[in-house]
């Protein structure tokens, strides 16, 4: 009988410990402790916004959350002209945030997390998208980033003055004018249209370096080891380019007046803008006048320069699978079409190329048919952020000294080589 009982004790003690560990098991579970999949999570997203587009993600990071209960994502608004400091800051401190909205993927490279075993390899992934910005978010066989909205330089005319001076705009990428038959157009239009201006470009190497990839050169060399952008496609482009100022095509008070282009283009009495796409939603409350885009002229080749936006995942924050699950939903073709539908954004996926925007359907298409036409040289010289960073500037200065008279186009180029050398040699 005390043999009976001492077993049945044993089986009841055994019992009451198994319920325990089951019971340590659940409270794992809800706790936090990543020892299941079941765990709840945070995932701080940085953020800047440039207009609506934070409501749009926030709208999208609400459906993602009522489809995974377990991961709350935390978008942190930070102003844009500090956001580069803060996530440097977090990243040296050993605190980085789950993933950021990031424009200067090469600057964090090498704390990003890979993407590739989460999306399925690298060329499954960036097959979806247009190849000529797949170098800003695929770096040593390592997916760093995905694409979310992409941007490209094109032609915004004003459509009042071509009707009045009767030139027609190329209604097709297969009608495409030369550079020669663009300064034709232009010249009607300032002697018959009544254009005070012609041509507006950007005070920006990024608008200026369009020129130099149609014109079939580059800023560095494709390993990016070597400056390229003093050889003769270079030099050729800013003697070009320089014509057409002397020539009057593109007036000479943006460049070296300090004018800004906006403000003259605003005022109607411009031809043509030289601009970014972003610049459609800035132009969208013009009612003074008629305007609209077509297709950038062509070199040697056609070319845009590809820019942009990406969310990147960061290393040793102890969430990468939730945010590799969330980065990989972000890039969906339904949610990317949304972001950027939503955002009057240009979208990098090569699916997503005629969204049904509710403004400037019509003029995306065709900025967008400007990026599926660019080499990816453009993206490997803006992609290498941390050393094109460092001489902007010195391109910019360098393209005013010839325009000024100062120095040849040879002279001017030769000098910003030997800043990009030193730049290069800075970053090994």
């Amino acid at each position: 009988m005390k043999k009976m009982l001492r077993m049945l004790t044993m089986s009841l003690l055994a019992a009451v410990l198994l319920i325990g560990v089951v019971a340590c098991s659940d409270s794992s579970k809800s706790s936090g402790t990543g020892k299941s999949d079941g765990k709840k999570v945070t995932l701080d997203f940085l953020w800047f916004t440039d207009g609506v587009e934070g409501d749009v993600m926030r709208d999208i990071i609400k459906d993602y959350q009522a489809e995974n209960k377990n991961v709350e994502v935390k978008l942190i608004e930070v102003a844009y002209q500090d956001y580069t400091t803060k996530l440097k800051t977090m990243i040296a401190g050993g605190k980085p945030p789950a993933l950021a909205r990031v424009t200067d993927t090469g600057i964090f490279a090498e704390q990003a997390m890979d993407l590739k075993p989460y999306v399925g390899g690298v060329d499954k992934f960036t097959s979806q998208f247009l190849p000529s910005i797949k170098p800003y978010y695929v770096k040593k066989d390592k997916i760093i980033a995905t694409p979310m909205d992409v941007t490209a330089n094109g032609i915004i005319y004003n459509k009042t003055l071509f009707k009045k001076a009767g030139v027609e705009v190329p209604q097709s990428p297969d009608d495409v004018w030369t550079w020669d038959e663009f300064e034709n157009a232009i010249k009607q239009v300032k002697e018959k249209g009544g254009a005070k201006y012609g041509l507006l470009v950007d005070f920006t190497p990024h608008r200026y370096s369009t020129l130099v990839y149609e014109f079939g050169g580059s800023i560095f060399t494709k390993d990016g080891s070597a400056p390229a952008i003093n050889n003769k496609n270079g030099v050729a482009t800013l003697d070009y380019f320089k014509k057409l100022h002397k020539d009057g095509i593109i007036p000479e008070s943006v460049w070296l007046g300090g004018e800004n282009p906006n403000n003259l283009f605003r005022s109607g009495t411009a031809a043509a803008h030289l601009a970014g796409n972003w610049m459609l939603s800035n132009y969208k409350d013009i009612n003074n006048f008629e305007w609209g885009v077509t297709y950038l002229p062509k070199g040697e080749i056609r070319s845009s320069v590809p820019g942009g936006k990406y969310i990147m995942g960061f290393q040793k924050t102890g969430v990468e699978k939730e945010t590799a699950a969330f980065i990989k939903y972000l890039s969906s073709k339904e949610v990317n079409a949304k972001f950027n539908q939503n955002s009057l954004f240009l979208s990098a996926r090569k699916d997503n190329n005629e969204l049904d925007y509710a403004f400037g359907k019509d003029m995306f298409k065709v900025f967008s048919n400007e990026l599926e036409n660019t080499p990816e040289v453009a993206a490997n010289d803006w992609g290498n952020q941390v050393v094109i960073s460092k001489v902007t500037t010195d391109i910019r200065d360098a393209v005013v000294e010839v325009l000024s008279g100062g120095v040849s186009s040879k002279e001017a180029m030769d000098k910003v080589a030997e800043k990009l050398k030193e730049a290069i040699a800075d970053s090994k």
